[in-house]
């Protein structure tokens, strides 16, 4: 599907567009055992992640978020990817392992990406907070 935003012209793909149109897991999890939050009013996204964890596996995650297209899609995405994995699994989800998983994003566009990846760095750290952990995970 072709997109335009100001000067440029690019395509997104039909999983980019069924995850912006049909977000996945949308919603605030009761008593999360993780919050992770960024946000830049100037740039236009505003993104909350919660994450339920248990025996270190994340057992399910729900988002709220304020963005573009590709913003809402990959925190959207960031969401189904978590769902049984590890903590420590969960911080291996890369940028570009989330753009691949959304058939690809344009290179102007793989900043959304990059935010998916830190708001689980975000989560996480939360999570080791309240466990009491004294080693958090470095964020951008």
């Amino acid at each position: 599907m072709l997109y335009c935003l100001g000067k440029g012209l690019f395509f997104l793909s039909k999983k980019v567009m069924d995850h912006f149109s049909n977000p996945r897991n949308v919603g605030v999890i009761e008593n999360p055992d993780g919050v992770g939050y960024i946000g830049d009013p100037s740039y236009g996204f505003d993104l909350e992640l919660y994450i339920k964890v248990k025996d270190n596996t994340i057992t399910d995650a729900k988002f709220k978020a304020f963005g573009c297209a590709t913003t809402i899609a990959t925190v959207s995405m960031v969401s189904e990817m978590l769902e049984g994995r590890s903590i420590e699994q969960a911080l291996d989800i890369s940028g570009e392992e989330i753009a691949e998983a959304l058939d690809g994003l344009p290179p102007s566009r793989m900043r959304s990406a990059e935010l998916g990846h830190e708001l689980i760095e975000s989560a996480v750290n939360d999570f080791l907070q309240k466990k009491g952990e004294s080693k958090l995970i470095q964020t951008v």
